[in-house]
């Protein structure tokens, strides 16, 4: 059994300056961390471990993960503007493929693009996946405040549907961070909030029932969007603006997706087999900045087949490994 780790993040120092700088984020260290941050709120974090291919791979080892997933964690590239975007997308897609081909038996890239200027975005995405082999795109939750749903995205969707590759969606900081102050909430609890919202405007609005083939992975387990799909399905029923662009109840939309195990919280797992099923849960760490292994997911009391596929095999097949 191979096991294929679908959320695992490059750790770029160039990347990661840029941002300091454009951003205008304060530095501050913790032992052996060092937080990038604005407002009193962590916008990036890192430890030296992380940019060291090598001691990424004994990890990987230690924990049997053969294959990772690699991808550029928040905010992405949306904080520059449109014309910036272009060049610093292009720059980490090239590291996640030198990343790639250095150990083409351990990692598979997954390209960002520079949602800002759709039509640069399109040609991105081809460079992406004909001249760096890139198996997907990784994007986040709202592109620079824009919801996923917005019309301007329509030419993205359409070519994701075309093309039968995933997307991996990353959760990004809520627009709007009011009553978030302090404890980090922005993290704790943005991310799953704008996971959800993102995912239900690309339900209500139609986008899935669009394109039937649009292989969408939802991180951290779809943050709160199954334990709200029954409302979702109640407003379907009562309100004409709730059913104005679809034809089906949204669970049936909710349940083409993908969701991965990065919840690694037995009881979401557990919901999310029983309204999935096993073949659209995907196994994932949200490495390097949580220790996790496949302990979450064999804790599971499932076949070993649907183990096999929630490790590996799902990904595998999306990823064309």
């Amino acid at each position: 059994m191979t096991c294929v780790d679908i959320h695992a993040h490059i750790v770029d120092r160039q990347y990661l300056e840029q941002l300091r700088t454009h951003l205008g984020l304060e530095v501050s260290e913790s032992a052996d961390k060092t937080f990038l941050g604005k407002g009193g709120n962590t916008v990036a974090w890192s430890r030296p471990d992380m940019f060291e291919i090598d001691d990424r791979l004994n990890v990987m080892d230690r924990k049997h993960i053969d294959v990772r997933a690699i991808s550029l964690s928040t905010p992405n590239v949306y904080s520059w503007g449109p014309e910036v975007q272009v060049n610093v997308a292009q720059m980490i897609n090239d590291r996640v493929h030198e990343m790639c081909q250095a150990h083409p038996d351990r990692f598979v890239g997954l390209a960002s693009l520079p949602l800002g200027d759709i039509d640069a975005a399109m040609k991105e995405l081809d460079r992406s996946v004909n001249e760096l082999d890139m198996r997907g795109i990784a994007l986040g939750s709202n592109v620079g405040g824009k919801q996923l749903d917005d019309p301007m995205f329509e030419p993205l969707w359409e070519r994701m549907d075309a093309l039968a590759i995933p997307a991996f969606m990353h959760p990004m900081f809520p627009v709007n961070t009011g009553g978030m102050e302090g404890y980090e909430l922005p993290l704790r609890v943005g991310f799953p909030f704008d996971t959800t919202l993102a995912a239900t405007r690309l339900i209500y609005s139609g986008v899935l029932e669009r394109h039937p083939n649009l292989a969408l992975i939802l991180a951290h387990t779809g943050g709160t969007l199954l334990t709200l799909i029954e409302r979702l399905d109640n407003g379907y029923k009562i309100f004409p603006a709730c059913r104005e662009h679809i034809s089906q109840p949204p669970s049936v939309y909710a349940k083409q997706l993908y969701y991965d195990t990065a919840s690694f919280f037995d009881p979401v797992l557990e919901m999310a087999l029983g309204f999935a099923g096993p073949n659209h849960l995907l196994f994932a760490t949200d490495d390097p900045y949580i220790d996790a292994d496949t302990t979450h997911v064999d804790r599971l009391n499932i076949s070993a087949a649907d183990k096999a596929a929630i490790l590996g095999g799902n990904a595998a097949r999306l990823l064309r490994l």
